[in-house]
C-alpha cells in the first residue's frame, strides 16, 4: 500500500505542504489540492524523480511560476510542485490571498496522508496527525482558522490577483465563516478590478458559491461592498427602478428576494411541492444554474420601465431580459446549453402567470405550455415559484405552502385576499402544471400517433409546412381526447376543411 508522505519525504524533506491542503485538513475535511512548495532550483528534479517513484504523468504546468503537476494513474492523486514566490518561504506564504492558507507544514514532519479515491475524478486527501508546534504561521492564519474569519494576508492580495475578491465569498459560503470587517473594506476599495480576470474563472468561483446554501447571505453582502453590480453592472440601473412598488432598493431587492426564495425551493422541495418533490430533484440537481437565472431574471426592468396612466408597467422585460441574460453568459464562458436554458426560463417567465388569469387551465393549454418550453418547461416553473414567493413575508409563506397543492382557488377567492391570494393561486397553477405533467403525460405531451409521411399519403398534398400544422392539429386532438389510435387520426384530418 502507498504510503504517500514517506515518499514525499525521502525525495523532498526540503519542501512544506502548503495552502489549501494545510487549511483544510486542519478543518478535519478532504481536499484535492495537494500543493508542495520547494526552492526554485529543487523543483525539476523532485517532479521526475517523484514522477519515477509514484509511477505518475509529470508535466510543466506553468514554466514562469515553476509549478509542476504530477498525477498518479492508480490512485489519481494529483501533487502540485511550486517554486517560492519570493525569496524564501516566509516571502511565499505572506504573498498568499488569505491568512488561513497562508500556511505551512513541513514535509518532513511525515504527516500521515489518508487518501480517498474516486471514481473518474481526483483522489480526496487530508494529512493527519499534524503536530501544532510543526506549523509555519508568519500571519495569524490559526487565528483565523480558530475564529472562522476570512482576512486577508496583506493589502495587496485583490490587486495581485482580484478574482481573490469573489474567492472570499465562495469560501465563506463553503466553510460557514465570516469575512473580517478589513477583507471586506479592502474588497470594497477594489471593487473595480473584479473586471479583470477571465470570464471562465469568474464562472468558477460563481458555480461553487451558487452551489452552497449560503449563497444569498454573501451575495448580500458582496452587494454592501459593491461588488455585486461591479461584476454585473447591468444590476446596478435596478437599484433606483420601481422603488415605489418594490420599496428602496427597488427591482434590485426584488431580484435578491427571488434569489432568495430559489435557495431555499431546491434546499426545500418537499415543502414546496410535497407530493412531486422527488420527481423534482433530478430537475434542479444544477442549483448554480437556477440561482443565476433568479439572479438575472428581471435584469431588463429598468429598460423597460414606463409608466402608463398610474402605473408602472416593464412590457417586454422578460424578452429584453433573455436577450441582456445571453450576453452576461456569454462573458462568463457558459456553455450553449446553458445559456439556451436560462434565457429561455427569462423570456418565457410571465407565461404561467398568463396562465393564472384564467380561472380554468384547460389541457389545451397545459399542452401548449410544455410543447413551447420543452426542456425549460420544469426549470420554468421553479424560477416562477421562486418569483411568486418572494412577494409574500417568511410568515405569510409558512402558511401558505401547506395549501399550495390544493385544488387551484377561483380568481375570486383569489382577490378577497389580496397580495396573499394571489401568491397563493399561482403557486396552486404551478402544482396544478406539474400534475398535469407528471400524472396525465399523455395530456400534455402526447404521442405522436400519424407521420408526415401518412398526412401526404392520406391527403394527397407534397412537402410543406401545412404537414406540420395538421399533425399539430392531431396532435390539439389527443390532448383534447378527440382521437387516441392512428385510424382515428387518419379520421379526423380527412375530414378537416380543405383550406384549412
Amino acid at each position: 500500500m502507498l504510503n504517500l508522505a514517506r515518499v514525499l519525504n525521502e525525495v523532498i524533506p526540503q519542501g512544506y505542504y502548503v495552502g489549501g491542503i494545510v487549511r483544510s485538513s486542519l478543518l478535519r475535511r478532504p481536499s484535492s489540492d495537494l500543493d508542495i512548495a520547494l526552492p526554485p532550483q529543487d523543483v525539476r528534479t523532485a517532479a521526475q524523480e517523484l514522477g519515477r517513484r509514484l509511477k505518475a504523468a509529470v508535466f510543466e504546468m506553468d514554466p514562469e511560476l515553476g509549478v509542476w503537476r504530477l498525477v498518479t494513474h492508480k490512485e489519481k492523486i494529483q501533487i502540485d510542485l511550486t517554486a517560492y514566490q519570493g525569496k524564501d518561504l516566509k516571502a511565499d506564504l505572506l504573498r498568499r490571498d488569505f491568512t488561513f492558507n497562508a500556511l505551512a507544514y513541513p514535509v518532513a514532519a511525515l504527516p500521515q496522508i489518508t487518501i480517498t479515491p474516486r471514481k473518474n475524478d481526483t483522489a480526496q486527501l487530508r494529512l493527519t496527525k499534524i503536530q501544532r508546534k510543526q506549523i509555519v504561521d508568519y500571519s495569524g492564519g490559526l487565528k483565523a482558522l480558530a475564529e472562522k474569519v476570512i482576512d486577508r494576508s496583506n493589502p495587496q492580495v485583490f490587486r495581485e490577483d482580484p478574482l481573490r475578491m469573489l474567492r472570499a465569498f465562495r469560501s465563506a459560503a463553503e466553510l460557514g465563516f465570516s469575512i473580517s470587517s478589513r477583507t471586506l473594506l479592502q474588497i470594497k476599495k477594489d471593487r473595480a478590478l473584479i473586471s479583470l480576470p477571465a470570464g471562465e474563472r469568474i464562472h468558477e468561483e460563481l458555480e461553487r458559491l451558487f452551489a452552497t446554501s449560503k449563497a444569498y447571505e454573501n451575495l448580500i453582502l458582496m452587494d454592501q461592498c459593491g461588488l455585486l453590480t461591479a461584476l454585473f453592472a447591468e444590476l446596478e440601473p435596478q437599484r433606483k427602478c420601481a422603488e415605489v412598488y418594490y420599496g428602496k432598493g427597488g427591482v434590485l431587492k426584488h431580484t435578491l428576494e427571488v434569489f432568495r426564495r430559489m435557495e431555499y425551493l431546491l434546499d426545500h422541495l418537499d415543502k414546496a411541492f410535497a407530493k412531486y418533490a422527488k420527481k423534482l430533484a433530478p430537475y434542479a440537481q444544477n442549483k448554480p444554474l437556477f440561482k443565476m437565472a433568479a439572479l438575472l431574471h428581471d435584469i431588463a426592468k429598468p429598460a423597460t420601465a414606463k409608466v402608463q396612466g398610474d402605473r408602472l408597467r416593464f412590457f417586454y422585460h422578460e424578452e429584453k431580459g433573455a436577450q441582456m441574460a445571453k450576453a452576461v453568459l456569454e462573458r462568463l464562458h457558459y456553455s450553449r446549453a446553458d445559456i439556451r436554458l436560462i434565457c429561455a426560463m427569462i423570456g418565457e417567465h410571465l407565461r404561467p402567470s398568463n396562465l393564472a388569469s384564467n380561472d380554468v387551465i384547460t389541457d389545451r393549454g397545459a399542452y401548449h405550455f410544455f410543447r413551447d418550453l420543452g426542456d425549460a418547461a420544469i426549470p420554468l416553473l421553479l424560477l416562477c415559484w421562486a418569483d411568486y414567493a418572494s412577494y409574500v413575508t417568511d410568515a405569510q409563506l409558512r402558511r401558505i405552502l401547506p395549501k399550495s397543492g390544493q385544488r387551484m382557488m377561483s380568481l375570486a377567492q383569489a382577490q378577497k385576499t389580496a397580495n396573499i391570494g394571489k401568491t397563493l393561486r399561482h403557486m396552486q397553477v404551478l402544482t396544478l402544471l406539474l400534475q398535469k405533467f407528471f400524472d396525465t403525460p399523455k395530456k400534455v405531451q402526447p404521442a405522436r400517433l400519424i407521420t408526415g409521411r401518412d398526412v401526404m399519403d392520406a391527403l394527397g398534398l407534397p412537402p410543406s409546412p401545412k404537414i406540420g400544422s395538421i399533425l399539430e392539429a392531431v396532435a390539439v386532438a389527443q390532448v383534447e381526447g378527440k382521437v387516441s389510435s392512428k385510424e382515428e387520426a387518419l379520421a379526423f384530418i380527412r375530414a378537416l376543411p380543405r383550406e384549412k
